[in-house]
């Protein structure tokens, strides 16, 4: 199993220096790749319950700044060159799918095939409203599975055509594709419920939820579901792999330990990632629970020197 972070796109360090520094400090202390979040608007009030930290409340102010997260891929595209550039996850169905194809393949080709395509069909309502897609809300999930179709047959045939219920072209070319012509993008299905586990056993390589809190069993067993998807739709279930997201902190003393959160000191922590190493998670992401990024890399780095550049869970 290998690690990720969440980049700092919102907040001070959202700058040009803190983004290249964060990108670059967590590639020295072994993290595989950094993580940037999407968000387009940040309506004054929300009123769609969130359920990504452990307040259930949208933790980032509507005044702050909030960068456009596939642009700031681009941008470390070109200072870094190793680490692995990451969107968890990409709301799909307020885009357009040809433009969002073009700035993904965009990243892939300026990074080297660096870009790992996290796609999800998004949660707040207010966000569709305002970015006028609204009518599309309800009906997020088959927007998404044709623009996931369509993604497929950009990056696979030189003459590309679809209709569908919500989009229709015909005969059109598509370049550049992937960086790696005999490796397409993969796809990493974002979403925790059913029909999100059923849509990456469908067509996803990835099954890529992101939980506050969970445990490994319950993970297991709806990766079960997944793997169950895959193998009814003809597929390997090995083919779609299982990586997640998951909040942590970092404490200084030893903190009693609840098998669904991870909380604790750095080797309290790495217990129980090693309980998710073993119901086959292959790659996770971490968002730190702290507000300001030097707390958060002070975090990392007590992560990395106990846990993984010991290589204790590789």
């Amino acid at each position: 199993m290998d690690f990720g972070v969440f980049l700092p796109v919102s907040g001070r360090a959202s700058s040009r220096d803190g983004l290249i520094h964060a990108a670059q400090k967590a590639e020295e202390l072994g993290f595989t790749t950094v993580w940037a979040a999407d968000r387009i608007v940040i309506p004054w009030k929300i009123e769609t319950p969130y359920k990504y930290n452990w307040s259930g409340s949208f933790f980032v102010p509507p005044e702050a700044s909030f960068l456009e997260a596939l642009t700031v891929l681009a941008f470390l595209a070109g200072a870094t060159e190793k680490v692995k550039l990451g969107i968890s996850v990409l709301v799909t169905p307020y885009r357009d799918p040809l433009y969002w194809a073009k700035i993904a393949t965009t990243v892939d080709q300026l990074s080297q095939g660096r870009l790992v395509l996290g796609l999800g069909v998004g949660w707040m309502k207010e966000e569709f409203d305002a970015l006028g897609r609204g009518d599309l809300f309800k009906a997020r999930g088959r927007v998404a599975d044709e623009q996931i179709t369509i993604l497929r047959t950009l990056l696979t045939e030189e003459h590309c055509s679809f209709h569908g219920e919500f989009y229709d072209f015909e005969d059109i070319a598509f370049q550049p594709k992937s960086y790696d012509p005999d490796n397409p993008l993969e796809l990493w299905i974002g979403g925790e419920a059913k029909v999100a586990q059923r849509r990456a056993g469908r067509v996803g390589d990835s099954w890529f939820p992101y939980f506050p809190r969970i445990t490994p069993e319950d993970m297991r067993s709806r990766y079960d579901l997944v793997r169950q998807t895959a193998e009814e739709s003809g597929r390997n279930p090995d083919d779609v792999a299982l990586n997640c997201c998951l909040s942590v902190e970092i404490t200084d003393e030893e903190v009693e330990q609840e098998p669904d959160l991870l909380r604790g000191t750095p080797e309290q922590v790495g217990e129980a990632l090693e309980r998710f190493r073993d119901i086959g998670v292959q790659h996770l992401g971490l968002q730190f629970l702290v507000g300001r990024f030097p707390q958060r890399l002070e975090q990392m780095q007590r992560l990395s020197e106990a846990v993984i550049q010991p290589g204790l869970l590789a």
